[in-house]
């Protein structure tokens, strides 16, 4: 006869020792069945999910949540097939030494599809990233929702987007997509700040090929629909094209040094910053103008392929992370559009969300012209970037390095939309339009005198005229200044930015 507790509940007879041998014959099965994964993963030329994993974060630091979780499925198909941790896999550990939660889907349970199961352990990780106050990065290879589990595994979605806006701007969000990501699905990642694609591997679309060949009669390959470079370079949708996983873990490990933990914090500080060799002078490639500036090698490009005539990026002056926009004469003559007014407003408040000054180099020619341009919302789209900039709170610092003619001066960060330093090269050509179009003859033009930037100086528009060569030191003397900028915006529910 067993022996009783007080409570007349039987005497636990189980020792310490069995426990751990049970949890040791659980971490075995674990162990098992990420073999298992991994030989039909790499039959494939992929990895899985914990292999992903420890790419990303530094050596022996990952602790894994939810491992023993299972569906609670009673559907045919499912009702024997309970697998431990589900279809992904979540937990916390570090990269560089900072702090970061994260999820990766496992393709080879179930597809790497959302069920309830999966959907809870994905938003407890987001929950717990939001009480962390650190990054959450989310690594996407799913086929979509469970269908056996119907409105219950849809309903994860839903739950999963809500925590990605209460999240936004609040902890950095990364989203990489290492094979399909289908569906609903789709919507998480773009809720996110940054999204990193494989190219030739990742796809993302609401409906597949088939549906669309079905519903329209239309015939489209899954590269042309929804591939890596569709959303690099035309839709936008993606911030960096990954030659390949090694690739996509690189940007984002990089990407993640120039980020703070949170909102509340600063970025984080490089080494003392090493100075460029030298200067670039060919006015007509924005990126030497960028190299001349930045510390060392550090200048990292987001959204590269997405319309060039505006570069954005991330980088380091004097050790300290500073996000870069400038206008790229090399494309379009640099014109802006309404693509790079969408890409560059969206980076801005991105870099003012986490605390990272802005740092613009300007030399436009102003708005592209055309009915295209307008029908497509020129205006509303346009007025993005302006509300972008006039918005943000952090340093804003801005170099007219060739043309800023009428509204292109405007709304890249001019003095009359907040921002902080102005400088100006003498080259630099300043105001409602350009003389040789606003004139009938040019001599008239020339003589004019009409956009000598020393006149936007003595209105106080500028407040610098600088040597070319000068432009790094003044720019690291402007961020000492503006490094204790404290300025927020008058109270209110939220702003109204024309979406």
């Amino acid at each position: 006869m067993r022996g009783t507790h007080g409570s007349g509940r039987p005497a636990r007879t189980n020792d310490a020792g069995q426990a751990v041998a049970d949890l040791e014959r659980r971490d075995a099965d674990l162990r098992e069945k990420e073999v298992l994964a991994a030989q039909r993963q790499h039959a494939k030329g992929r990895r899985t999910a914990r292999e992903r994993i420890g790419m990303l974060l530094d050596p022996g630091s990952f602790t894994e949540t939810g491992a023993m979780v299972r569906h609670r499925s009673r559907m045919p198909g499912l009702v024997h097939d309970r697998p431990f941790g589900d279809s992904v896999v979540t937990g916390f550990g570090t990269v560089d030494g900072r702090q970061i939660c994260l999820f990766a889907q496992d393709f080879t349970v179930f597809g790497g599809s959302l069920g309830e199961a999966a959907g809870e352990k994905i938003v407890k990780v987001m929950d717990l990233a939001a009480s962390a106050g650190c990054p959450i990065v989310g690594i996407n290879d799913s086929a979509g929702g469970r269908i056996q589990e119907g409105v219950a595994a849809q309903s994860l979605y839903g739950q999963i987007f809500l925590r990605n806006v209460r999240l936004s701007g609040r902890v950095p969000q990364i989203s990489l997509i290492m094979g399909p990501c289908a569906g609903g699905a789709v919507y998480s990642p773009a809720l996110t700040d940054f999204v990193v694609m494989t190219d030739k591997v990742s796809h993302m679309f609401i409906t597949g090929p088939e549906v669309i060949r079905a519903a329209m009669g239309e015939e489209v390959d899954m590269e042309t629909l929804g591939g890596a470079r569709t959303h690099n370079a035309r839709s936008g949708n993606a911030h960096y094209l990954a030659a390949d996983e090694e690739d996509a873990i690189a940007f984002t490990k990089r990407l993640l040094s120039y980020l703070p933990s949170n909102s509340g914090e600063q970025p984080p500080a490089g080494g003392p910053g090493c100075a460029p060799p030298g200067f670039g002078t060919d006015v007509h490639d924005v990126g030497e103008t960028i190299a001349g500036v930045m510390d060392s090698g550090t200048f990292l490009e987001v959204q590269q392929l997405f319309a060039p005539n505006i570069v954005v990026g991330l980088g380091r002056v004097d050790g300290h992370s500073v996000g870069v926009v400038a206008n790229q004469p090399k494309s379009s003559a640099g014109c802006l559009d309404i693509d790079a007014s969408e890409k560059a407003a969206r980076f801005i408040r991105t870099c003012d969300a986490y605390n990272i000054p802005v740092l613009t180099f300007v030399d436009v020619p102003g708005f592209r012209p055309g009915a295209a341009q307008a029908r497509a919302g020129a205006v509303r789209r346009g007025a993005k970037l302006a509300y972008a900039y006039a918005e943000a709170t952090v340093p804003l610092i801005t170099v007219i390095t060739g043309k800023a003619y009428g509204g292109g001066y405007e709304v890249m960060g001019s003095k009359h939309l907040g921002a902080d330093v102005n400088l100006a090269w003498p080259t630099a050509l300043i105001g409602p339009a350009d003389p040789s179009t606003a004139f009938r003859s040019p001599q008239q033009a020339s003589a004019s005198g009409l956009c000598d930037p020393y006149i936007a100086a003595e209105h106080g528009y500028v407040d610098v005229v600088i040597r070319p060569s000068d432009t790094r030191e003044h720019v690291v003397r402007a961020l000492r200044l503006l490094r204790g900028k404290s300025e927020s915006l008058p109270p209110r529910k939220h702003d109204n930015i024309p979406l």
